[in-house]
C-alpha cells in the first residue's frame, strides 16, 4: 500500500471517530484527535503535528486536547529534547471511561432512590417507575463493576483477546 493511500485511510479512520464523538454529543475534532492518536506514527504528537495532520486550527487542537485530557482519554507528556508538549492516548483510558460510566450509573441509581424517598407515602403504582429505574441502575452498576474487574484480571493475565 502506498503512503498516500495509507495516510488517506488513517485520516478517514480519524474522521469516523469524529463522527462518532459528534453523535455522542462531543466535539467532532475531539473525536478526530482521539482516532488519530490511535493510528499515528509516532504514537505521541505535538499540537503542531495534530494541526498539520488533521487540518484544524491551533485553537481547536488546544481546546479539544484539553477536553480529552479532562475526560481522562489523553495525556500530555514531555519528550526529552523537545520544547513542546506531546499528546498520547492514556494507557488506562478505557478503564477510565468505564469508571466514569459506573459513577454516572451510581448517581442515577442514587437519584432514583431519592425520588422514592420523596414518594414515600405514595402508592405502589406511583412508585413503580422509580423502583424499576432504581433496580435497573443498581443491576447495571453491579454488572459494570464486575465487568471492569474481569477486564483488569484478563489484562493482568495477558489474555485480552480470545
Amino acid at each position: 500500500m502506498n503512503t498516500q493511500h495509507l495516510d488517506h485511510n488513517l485520516l478517514t479512520y480519524a474522521e469516523e471517530w469524529g463522527l462518532l464523538f459528534e453523535r455522542w454529543g462531543l466535539p467532532r475534532t475531539a473525536g478526530r484527535i482521539w482516532g488519530w492518536l490511535h493510528v499515528c506514527d509516532p504514537s505521541d504528537q505535538t499540537a503542531g503535528q495534530l494541526v498539520d495532520a488533521l487540518q484544524v486550527s491551533k485553537g481547536s487542537v488546544s481546546t479539544n486536547t484539553r477536553l480529552l485530557e479532562n475526560l481522562g482519554l489523553v495525556e500530555r507528556v514531555g519528550v526529552p529534547g523537545a520544547r513542546q508538549s506531546h499528546y498520547r492516548v492514556r494507557a488506562d483510558a478505557f478503564e477510565g471511561i468505564m469508571r466514569q460510566r459506573i459513577v454516572a450509573v451510581a448517581q442515577a441509581r442514587a437519584l432514583a432512590e431519592r425520588g422514592l424517598g420523596v414518594l414515600e407515602s405514595a402508592g405502589a403504582e406511583r412508585k413503580h417507575r422509580l423502583t424499576a429505574k432504581r433496580d435497573f441502575y443498581a443491576f447495571l452498576e453491579r454488572e459494570m463493576e464486575e465487568l471492569l474487574r474481569h477486564w483488569q484480571g484478563r489484562r493482568e493475565e495477558g489474555t485480552l483477546v480470545d
